[in-house]
């Protein structure tokens, strides 16, 4: 099957190694999650989350080399404009003596002289039921996406497009782990909006490939030949699809601030690889288990034969 590969048409070899460079890129983001894990938000820890304005525009690396004179923990400052800000502190049992000494630190500050709005405090039990409810969530979902693409497909269609969802979610959450980018509840709701992204885009291949194969049934055509012809054919209405959805996202990456920043890294990184998983795996794996024209032949009893050579 190797041979058959290398010696194959352009996009055959183009096909197989775009997949080699997949599996790849899976192990590396399996070896990064379990050597670095997620960083996780305080929507899965816990913890205390304190907004405040300042009357002036002050530069964030500059307010956060002032606030860490006045904090002896661990925190995470944002920017939400040019003069709101977020802090957030891990739970710990000085958390509250560090609250207080930042704050005063802040405010009583000509320079800053900041405003605290809001500060409130997340138990990490709550947190623990938003990760079990997001987990069991997308669990549902790749249960029903199973047994859709088991009604719809052959099982060899079947099983590449599922590999191909299970590549997409690792390489995301690969990325995140790598960069460690915090992981919070807008970033596991965009982990379901890429499952039925690269799921439809899929479906489209694979509907293409469906077709053709169901059209050659004289074998005249290799599979690779019409796995490559199907490609051909949907290759311009998935990267116009794309190349708008991706436009959109990235207008939310850079200008809907840090809030959802995270959501449009995830989403973004979701179709980049969904769209090539969509071809290097969901069309080239079937290829490799035998999907052929064979698989669509219309099967008659001996009896319906009998009657068919009936004159």
């Amino acid at each position: 099957m190797l041979k058959t590969f290398l010696k194959g048409e352009k996009g055959t070899r183009l096909r197989f190694m775009g997949m080699l460079l997949s599996a790849m890129l899976v192990l590396l983001s399996v070896f990064t999650l379990t050597q670095k894990g997620l960083n996780f938000g305080l929507d899965f820890t816990g913890g205390y989350l304190t907004e405040f304005t300042t009357s002036q525009s002050v530069e964030l690396k500059e307010l956060q080399s002032f606030i860490a004179k006045n904090h002896n923990g661990e925190f995470e400052l944002t920017a939400q404009g040019n003069s709101h800000f977020q802090l957030r502190e891990a739970p710990s049992a000085s958390a509250t003596a560090n609250s207080l000494d930042w704050q005063s630190a802040v405010t009583q500050n000509d320079d800053i002289n900041a405003q605290v709005l809001s500060s409130a405090y997340i138990g990490s039990q709550v947190g623990d039921e938003l990760f079990d409810q997001g987990c069991l969530a997308m669990f549902a979902a790749m249960i029903a996406v199973m047994i859709y693409l088991a009604v719809r497909f052959e099982w060899r269609l079947a099983v590449g497009s599922v590999v191909a969802l299970v590549h997409d979610l690792i390489l995301v959450l690969g990325l995140f782990s790598l960069l460690q980018i915090e992981f919070n509840l807008t970033v596991l709701a965009s982990l379901l909006a890429i499952i039925g992204y690269s799921l439809n885009d899929s479906i489209i291949v694979g509907d293409r490939v469906r077709e053709l194969l169901r059209v050659q049934s004289n074998n005249i055509l290799s599979p690779a030949t019409i796995i490559n012809n199907a490609i051909k054919s949907t290759l311009t209405r998935t990267l116009i699809t794309s190349g708008t959805t991706l436009a959109t996202v990235a207008s939310v990456w850079l200008l809907a601030g840090a809030p959802l920043q995270g959501f449009a890294i995830a989403l973004f990184t979701g179709i980049v690889v969904g769209t090539f998983s969509s071809i290097c795996i969901a069309a080239t794996l079937p290829e490799l288990l035998g999907l052929s024209a064979k698989n669509y032949e219309v099967k008659v009893d001996a009896h319906t034969q009998t009657l068919l050579d009936m004159p």
